[in-house]
């Protein structure tokens, strides 16, 4: 067992080598609970643990196991201690993923999320009685998601018998359009209106789905009248969600409405601070002042200058120090300052004199659709959001419309002199704000 124990030290140490962004501090607590005939399997703390390391790391561990031992390893992640209450059990297809990273204790709380963190805490104690529907927003980047698995945690921790269901809006429409092409939609309504807590993020991307809307409408309702806790995220107030129906709209400003900004200067240290705690991390105050005014957009961002600073720090060798993290982040920050979709909106928007609500609405004229097509282009030029989130800020758009959009505003760039001159102009604006 010693040999066993040296050579797994060794694994957990090329682990974070291979794969820094995935990294935990817990790393370190992992047990090996069999080691022969090719396999290794690895305790871990709980469900939620083996979970994500099955979904996110398996890759690195097989690899760092293999260059260690010279041969071929099959890796597996298994609880050691019970899971997390659930009754998911008795209904199929209904597991729940939680990140084992996203609990109340690990969400660094400020000004600008108080509210949101909150009423988290209290949804997840009272479920179905203190903010029904709890409806969160903001920018991308500032913590819904990690609020929402919170939610998820706290309440199955709280209530051993809570059936709680966590989908992404679009998991949702695609599960209601396979159901209806499959001739399983009574299946899909009982496994979405039997629960007691359902949780849906983004969505905004409702918009434009009118049969999933009306489905959704409908599942809101029956939750609702049954007591049954919603929990809902989108990236804007309920009243700027354009293309969607006025009563669903009006349904989620019911119960608490509660915003997330991006984090102050100071929460944003704290905020470093806690990740790189959570990697196993010692992050001196110079470091993590300098990253903290480095990079402003989103938590996202800070966790990425981490990274790349660890990773940096694994490869050289080199102590984390102010030197390093200024050789590591400062040129790549200064050069590619992170855009927000938002942004490119309020410049685009400014520009021309146009409404956001327009732009997300269906009307075609020339005078709406030429600013919704540029909004989508630069969009597609200088952010790394895919063609499904940026048609998501503007109405709801499918991929295709967004490349469509994008290759007549790049032939009209080339072509127009006058729309060249306007997308130099708006790119300028955008990029050095």
């Amino acid at each position: 067992m010693p040999d066993t124990a040296r050579i797994f030290a060794e694994i957990i140490d090329l682990v974070k080598t291979l794969d820094p962004t995935n990294t935990r501090r817990w790393f370190d607590d992992l047990v090996v609970l069999q080691f022969a005939h090719g396999l290794l399997e690895i305790g871990c703390p709980d469900e939620a643990t083996a979970q994500f390391l099955t979904d996110t790391c398996r890759s690195a561990f097989t690899k760092a196991a293999q260059n260690t031992t010279g041969h071929l390893v099959t890796v597996k992640f298994s609880p050691t201690v019970a899971k997390i209450p659930s009754t998911t059990a008795s209904k199929p297809n209904q597991a729940l993923k939680v990140h084992p990273d996203y609990t109340f204790e690990n969400f660094v709380v400020g000004p600008a999320n108080r509210l949101a963190h909150a009423s988290c805490i209290a949804v997840s104690h009272s479920p179905g009685t203190t903010y029904n529907p709890l409806f969160l927003y903001g920018s991308v980047g500032l913590g819904k998601t990690h609020l929402l698995h919170a939610v998820c945690r706290e309440t199955q921790t709280k209530f051993s018998n809570a059936f709680v269901r966590f989908l992404s809006c679009e998991q949702f429409v695609n599960a209601f359009i396979s159901a209806i092409e499959k001739g399983t939609l009574p299946e899909f309504q009982r496994h979405c209106r039997s629960v007691d807590m359902l949780v849906i993020d983004d969505v905004q991307f409702l918009r434009e789905r009118e049969h999933s809307q009306e489905e959704f409408f409908h599942t809101f309702n029956t939750l609702y009248n049954n007591r049954k806790q919603i929990v809902l995220t989108a990236d804007c107030a309920p009243a700027e969600l354009s293309s969607l129906e006025d009563r669903l709209v009006s349904r989620f400003k019911w119960g608490l409405v509660a915003r997330l900004d991006a984090p102050s200067y100071e929460t944003r240290i704290a905020i470093i601070q806690k990740k790189a705690h959570l990697r196993g991390l010692e992050i001196p105050e110079p470091v993590a002042e300098y990253i903290a005014r480095k990079v402003q957009a989103n938590i996202r961002e800070l966790e990425g200058a981490l990274t790349i600073i660890y990773a940096t720090a694994k490869t050289t060798g080199d102590k984390i120090s102010l030197e390093l993290a200024k050789r590591a982040i400062g040129s790549v920050v200064d050069v590619a300052r992170t855009i927000t979709i938002s942004e490119i909106i309020d410049a685009v928007t400014g520009y021309y004199d146009v409404r956001l609500t327009d732009l997300q609405s269906k009307k075609r004229s020339q005078s709406i659709a030429l600013p919704r097509q540029i909004c989508m282009f630069l969009a597609r030029s200088l952010t790394r959001h895919s063609l499904e989130e940026i048609g998501g800020h503007l109405g709801g758009r499918d991929h295709t419309t967004v490349l469509h959009a994008c290759s007549k505003i790049k032939e009209l760039q080339q072509n127009d002199p006058q729309t060249n001159a306007q997308l130099t102009e708006l790119t300028e604006k955008i990029t050095k704000s």
